[in-house]
């Protein structure tokens, strides 16, 4: 299952109330990073499929979440667990180092 594609409307229902870990890609278009990691991210939905949730969450579409969480960089990545952020990485990452991060 490819990474789902979060926003304002669905946030609550597939990042806060999730029964399974969920880790929360927060990027931009125009951000080079970002877009480096977008396969790293997807990858690593596909191989953690059951395991845990991976989300994208479009910064500039949504910036009430991004403020909301204290988005000051990207990519940012956050895992949530029992709707709450457990841990927080910004900056690009290698696909194990990510996979690392989302297994904690």
């Amino acid at each position: 299952m490819a990474e789902t594609t979060l926003n304002n409307d669905n946030f609550d229902s597939e990042v806060l109330k999730s029964e399974k870990p969920v880790l929360v890609d927060f990027w931009a278009s125009w951000c080079g990073p970002c877009m480096m990691m977008g396969p790293v991210v997807e990858e690593l939905a596909n191989d953690l499929d059951g395991q845990i949730k991976v989300g994208k969450l479009n910064v500039d579409d949504n910036p009430e979440l991004a403020q909301k969480y204290g988005i000051m960089s990207i990519p940012c990545f956050i895992l949530f667990k029992n709707g709450e952020p457990a841990a927080t990485s910004v900056g690009g990452r290698s696909k194990d180092d990510l996979r690392s991060f989302a297994l904690q």
